[in-house]
């Protein structure tokens, strides 16, 4: 038995699995958080771009481009919406696996449920799977993985392949080849988001429409390599440090990796949260401002630094990436949502000039945690002599700290209103709670 073999299995046994009730409200929060991140980025590029290149896939088949409503075919939709959902910066994670789960996966199942005219049953099944799935495959190929790949990009391919093969009802043999031929065109560097560049949602939406191409291909019995994963030449001897697969595979269908799923309550990387969190309960208890700060010193895992170290970042984007500067714009204005990287916003002097007072070091007990915690220390010197310090164990949202069912609502609601009116997304808000009661994906609307 190769190490993919136990991953088809139960993806394959999936369509049909008992289902804990919190196991199934878990993939619900997964499904209106995916959404709340979804609609607006699809109103971005590279999402607006990717619908113009792909003119000739747009309004034909039954899949839905989100935030428009507009019909195409589900490779471009699972490629152009998987885009969408990772271009804001406020899709899920999967803390141990440094990984994006819903991104790919819920992108795939989407498509591929609206495309075949599956229930809401079953597209909630194909998402349980896909990130059972990758998010254990992630947790065995990190942090090693890390240093070069972007977990998105890449293990995403296989959450989004086990969810298609889900919903199109692959047995375990045509599972395992879905699984083996997303493996080999898994791709996705870290260098494409070390710039200004829209790479980095492009490697969510390639692993979309790649994991759901392949179940399509697994269908009409096209094979795949069965030790993709452990081979001699395979994924995990080359994209990792001798991974144990035994272990990645020991509870599937036992434990559910899904409860454990991380939803951002910052629009930046989540390399920052601990340290905007870390800042912002300074902000409040000691009632700071800006101009009262002579000195802010920020120590956390060295990953975080070096992801998120630009002090001079020029594009929302980069600040994004910034731990300066969503650490210097939180203590400004108490928030590092979306109005927190407007152009605006990105040019104020006042913001700028406490970027240049922020001093950023790897600290060893926080940096030893990482990945499994993600944490910060924060010192704050004011100009009188003052200084306050906070330290965050964890993030708000990750599964230690979560964030209730009404903040996630809260958060869809001031993410979907801007994109499709207050009308539409109230209704959508309530269709997506109770979304496996749907008897056809395909009938869904978003307006």
């Amino acid at each position: 038995m190769t190490a993919l073999q136990p991953f088809a299995d139960y993806a394959a046994a999936a369509r049909t699995a008992e289902l804990p009730d919190r196991v199934r409200h878990a993939a619900r929060r997964c499904v209106v958080d995916w959404f709340a991140a979804a609609l607006p980025g699809g109103a971005l590029p590279p999402a607006t771009l990717l619908a113009a290149a792909l003119a000739e896939e747009v309004d034909r088949g039954e899949a839905m481009l989100l935030p428009s409503g507009r019909r195409a075919t589900m490779r471009a939709a699972a490629l152009i919406n998987g885009a969408a959902a990772h271009t804001i910066e406020f899709d899920d994670i999967f803390r141990d696996a440094i990984y994006h789960p819903g991104t790919p996966v819920i992108a795939a199942a989407l498509a591929a449920a609206q495309g075949r005219h599956a229930s809401g049953a079953l597209f909630l099944r194909g998402i349980i799977a896909g990130y059972e799935v990758s998010t254990r495959i992630g947790v065995a190929v990190n942090p090693a993985h890390y240093r070069f790949w972007h977990t998105t990009g890449t293990v995403g391919t296989f959450g989004a392949a086990a969810a298609a093969a889900v919903i199109l009802g692959l047995d375990a043999g045509r599972t395992l080849h879905a699984l083996a031929n997303a493996g080999t065109l898994a791709a996705g560097l870290q260098q494409a988001f070390r710039s200004d560049a829209m790479s980095k949602p492009l490697h969510g939406g390639h692993a979309a429409e790649c994991g759901l191409t392949m179940a399509l291909a697994a269908e009409r019995g096209v094979t795949g390599a069965a030790d993709i994963l452990d081979g001699a030449r395979g994924f995990g001897a080359a994209m990792s440090d001798s991974p144990d697969w035994a272990t990645a595979a020991a509870t599937l269908g036992q434990g559910f990796n899904i409860l454990q799923t991380t939803q951002k309550n910052h629009a930046a990387c989540g390399h920052a949260h601990a340290a905007i969190d870390a800042v912002l309960a300074l902000r409040q208890r000691h009632g700071l401002a800006a101009d009262d700060i002579e000195r802010i010193e920020i120590r956390t895992y060295a990953t975080a630094i070096e992801v998120t170290g630009n002090f001079a970042p020029r594009t929302a984007f980069e600040a994004k990436f910034s731990l300066p500067y969503c650490v210097a714009v939180a203590l400004a204005t108490g928030s590092a949502r979306m109005a927190a990287f407007t152009a605006e916003r990105r040019a104020d002097p006042t913001i700028r000039a406490l970027m240049s007072r922020i001093d950023l070091a790897v600290d060893p007990e926080v940096d030893a945690a990482f990945p499994r915690r993600r944490a910060a220390r924060v010192a704050v010197t004011t100009r009188r002599g003052a200084r306050f310090e906070h330290y965050a164990p964890t993030r708000k949202g990750d599964p230690d700290a979560p964030l209730s069912d009404e903040e996630i609502a809260d958060k869809f609601r001031e993410l979907a209103e801007g994109a499709i009116g207050h009308a539409a997304s109230a209704g959508l808000l309530q269709t997506l709670w109770c979304i496996d009661t749907l008897p056809d994906m395909a009938e869904m609307a978003v307006a």
